[in-house]
């Protein structure tokens, strides 16, 4: 993500980001299940977004190009104490974007609508991977939305992020050009771990079959990648104020487990749960998780 950027493309697209952000976002009403997201330059998508469960609310925050669909391991186990809302990113699944450049910071707001549009004042949010960036954005916007914060799989951007191997960027680069199914299939190698790929075969098929049901646009990953790029909030980490648990799986290819390591030294008062043997998608790896992480939401409920 951050490495994928020429100096000049990075540059350029920091400067735009920065003006898109001093546009005003706010929500809109809500219209058969999705909601109108006030994103910069006045151009408003439509975020389709669901909710499940009761109690105390929890949103859930996908990472790269994937749906809200893409937590059907997740909702299960979170929503017999909490009421789930998931939703689509701007561009992906079925929330269509008319302007595909964003930052982290215009897709945490994209997600404070979605609350607003739920009716929820506050709530716990957990977001993986870019999701995780987005919700670090949307705890340090919007403080006062947030009851506790769950980073999965993420990091905090900036000159300081540890790196993925060239092995890594070089597919990330690629896969731009691929087949939806072929970047799937070619995705398992980087998205988990050796002892999952030869134990779970069967959980990594029920992964691929739910990815394929919601392919992404070529346009909406690139934007999603910029995102990510641009995503800088190590040095503001240390205002973060909500309770914190950082989930990371210690052979995660994708955003090394150092990133999360730093997150948590930067975090006032963060706990961090490291996964040993685990990769990016954890989840999957090791579904107990998801437990825990229901019962620190509930301990800050």
């Amino acid at each position: 993500m951050a490495w994928l950027e020429t100096d000049l493309g990075w540059h350029l697209a920091r400067a735009a980001l920065r003006e898109w952000e001093a546009a005003s976002l706010e929500a809109a009403g809500i219209v058969s299940g999705a909601i109108a997201a006030a994103p910069p330059l006045g151009l408003r998508p439509s975020l389709h977004w669901e909710r499940v469960g009761s109690g105390p609310a929890v949103l859930l925050i996908m990472g790269l190009g994937l749906s809200g669909g893409a937590w059907w391991r997740t909702i299960p186990v979170l929503s017999q104490g909490l009421e789930v809302i998931t939703f689509d990113n701007r561009g992906v699944g079925r929330s269509p974007a008319l302007f595909h450049a964003y930052s982290t910071a215009v897709m945490a707001d994209d997600a404070v609508s979605v609350l607003d549009a739920a009716g929820i004042e506050r709530a716990h949010v957990y977001g993986i991977s870019l999701g995780g960036m987005v919700a670090q954005q949307l705890a340090l916007r919007h403080p006062k939305r947030v009851r506790s914060l769950v980073l999965g799989a993420t990091y905090a951007g900036g000159a300081s992020a540890s790196r993925p191997s060239e092995t890594v960027l070089a597919f990330l680069r690629s896969r731009l050009s691929m087949a939806h199914e072929e970047a799937a299939r070619h995705s398992v190698q980087f998205n988990y771990s050796e002892r999952c790929r030869s134990e779970h075969q069967d959980r990594i098929e029920e992964d691929v079959r739910q990815r394929l049901t919601h392919p992404f646009p070529v346009s909406a990953y690139w934007a999603q990648m910029w995102a990510g790029a641009t995503h800088d909030t190590h040095r503001q980490l240390a205002r973060i104020t909500a309770p914190t648990l950082i989930v990371h799986g210690d052979e995660d290819r994708m955003i090394p487990i150092e990133n999360g390591r730093a997150l948590a030294r930067r975090i006032p008062g963060a706990r961090l749960r490291e996964l040993p043997g685990t990769g990016h998608l954890y989840a999957t790896e090791v579904p107990e998780v998801d437990l825990e992480i229901a019962a620190f939401m509930a301990e800050h409920s």
